[in-house]
């Protein structure tokens, strides 16, 4: 059988590994710095803990894991002849792949909740599934990188993670701006519009404004039943300025007597004017209206941050979901976080040529292989150099020394070391640096620093 990937998936070479722990390292400090601690969660959940909590189409997207065994036994007959896939679906399947880290988060919070002291901040980097149609920077198994904070309402939670997502990508070099919304403005506009009890299908449409257009959202939401008389209402959404505050200040006046929206304005503009205070150039966090990110659980402020220079989507996102605890049964903690989009991240580093020398993973010294006592006086020194956490290792037989060349020069190691019998004697050694194709012979003292 002709060996294959599963769609949507990947192998990484040691480049790829290298540069992805890069990233990595990067958003790892800056949590620390920041005040997280790490976190795992399981890579499968019960399929009740994801069903629900990412709206209709997340809901289709959730990797549902068959049960072991004969999984069709307990399978009622009528619904398997009706192909009724709702009703079949929890009779074959009572676990899910999990769909992001924050549900689980949710769920750990729940369950730990009297041990944990709040606010509890936490990171967690770790792979999620989602069974979406593959494309460039989209996969159905890629990594998420998330910080979060639960047990705290301060809009300061909100200026701080701004402050996060700035400082990790100034250090990886990529230019971003932030965009940023509240879900409580998108509430205050269903309620401007009059369209309340359709605001999950006016969010979900909104979202797809950068995709399909404005035409294309004008006509999900008639799809849905919305009336052309309040889509032209909303007709402003689609002719923002480019000045956030002066956006804001026109929808205070909308939403005049509308208090969820006005309180949403406010939110929105304490986290944008406090992050301008703190220097945060306006030119990064661009108040977005027609921003939803299509989720279900966002109650409050919501970020989607967009690389400057490479069209991708989004490359982090994330917002605050103070109720998302409460369909685990505890009630009353508030909470919020961001993700940093791993596999986008590195697309967009390479396509700008941003990774580092060092974000490699290179061996420094391979020893030729003269066989007999050569060989183990190699391997000695070649201890000694691990010792000092320098990486080396020397070709396993004592082939052609053309051959030896060719291995090192194509695994892209920087030097070859000549341990001879001349050198033994001498107490020296010789090394080639392959990339700059000098040769030198130093003494043992001097080559082990």
């Amino acid at each position: 059988m002709k060996p294959g990937l599963a769609k949507g998936t990947r192998d990484f070479t040691a480049l790829e590994v290298a540069r992805r722990r890069f990233i990595i390292n990067v958003l790892q400090k800056n949590f620390e710095l920041f005040g997280f601690q790490p976190l795992e969660t399981p890579s499968f959940e019960n399929l009740s803990t994801l069903t629900g909590k990412y709206g209709e189409e997340g809901d289709r997207l959730i990797f549902k894991i068959l049960n072991s065994g004969d999984y069709t036994a307990k399978v009622n007959q009528e619904d398997w002849e009706n192909k009724s896939h709702q009703k079949l679906t929890s009779q074959i399947s009572d676990k899910a792949l999990r769909y992001d880290l924050t549900v689980p988060f949710a769920r750990f919070v729940a369950m730990n909740h009297n041990q944990l002291t709040f606010p509890f901040k936490r990171y967690q980097i770790q792979p999620v599934w989602r069974a979406d149609r593959p494309q460039k920077g989209r996969f159905r198994e890629f990594y998420q990188c998330d910080a979060d904070v639960v047990g705290s309402e301060s809009l300061l939670q909100e200026v701080d993670l701004v402050q996060l997502y700035l400082k990790s990508f100034a250090e990886l070099g990529v230019s971003v701006t932030i965009h940023i919304n509240n879900r409580k403005i998108l509430s205050g506009l269903a309620e401007f519009a009059g369209i309340t009890d359709k605001l999950i299908y006016f969010t979900v449409a909104l979202d797809k404004l950068d995709k399909i257009g404005k035409d294309g959202v004008v006509k999900e939401l008639l799809e849905r039943g919305i009336a052309q008389e309040s889509i032209d209402k909303l007709d402003f959404l689609f002719t923002q300025s480019n000045d956030a505050l002066e956006n804001l200040l026109q929808l205070k006046e909308k939403f005049a007597g509308n208090e969820v929206g006005l309180k949403g304005v406010e939110e929105l503009e304490t986290v944008i004017t406090q992050s301008i205070d703190l220097g945060v150039d306006i030119q990064n966090l661009v108040f977005d209206i027609t921003l939803a990110r299509g989720l279900d659980y966002y109650t409050g402020a919501i970020f989607e941050v967009k690389a400057d220079e490479v069209q991708m989507g989004s490359i982090g996102g994330g917002g605050r979901y103070d109720n998302l605890t409460e369909v685990f049964g505890v009630k009353n903690i508030p909470g919020i976080g961001i993700s940093f989009g791993l596999d986008r991240i590195y697309l967009v580093m390479e396509e700008l040529g941003l990774f580092p020398e060092e974000a490699t993973s290179k061996v420094e010294y391979l020893f030729a292989n003269f066989g007999g006592n050569e060989t183990v006086e190699a391997l000695k020194l070649i201890r000694q150099l691990r010792e000092k956490g320098v990486s080396a290792e020397i070709y396993p037989e004592a082939a052609k020394i053309g051959k030896q060349f060719t291995y090192a020069e194509k695994k892209g190691i920087k030097n070859l070391v000549f341990l001879g019998e001349e050198e033994i004697k001498n107490g020296n050694i010789t090394y080639k640096n392959l990339e700059a194709g000098e040769q030198k012979t130093v003494s043992l003292e001097e080559f082990l620093g």
